[in-house]
């Protein structure tokens, strides 16, 4: 079900709407809706990844549990020859977790 909503548009935004729905040969509203549709998705994908970020963050506080950039930088290095290496093996941090918390706040 649709519903209609109402934008208010500077004339320049307008007029550059426009333009592009003629050489797209689409109307104002198509581009408009498209443009919108495309948007929500990119940030509900972004938050979804702010969100996974934050359960890893909170696992790796809460464990001291990590592997490094280089581990994994070397591990992707093999992907695909012959002696590719298993993943890396997560180990707990040098420094306590904690002290991360403190420092990334």
């Amino acid at each position: 079900m649709t519903s209609p909503t109402s934008l208010n548009l500077d004339d320049e935004l307008k007029g550059r709407v426009q333009q592009l729905a003629e050489a797209r040969r689409r109307s104002s509203h198509w581009i408009m809706r498209e443009a919108i549709a495309q948007y929500v998705e990119r940030e509900e994908k972004r938050e979804a990844l702010r969100q996974e970020t934050l359960v890893a963050w909170n696992e790796f506080e809460a464990t001291g549990l990590h592997v490094t950039g280089a581990e994994v930088e070397k591990w992707l290095s093999t992907w695909g020859i012959d002696d590719e290496l298993s993943a890396p093996e997560c180990h707990k941090s040098r420094l306590a977790a904690g002290h991360f918390a403190s420092v990334q706040r």
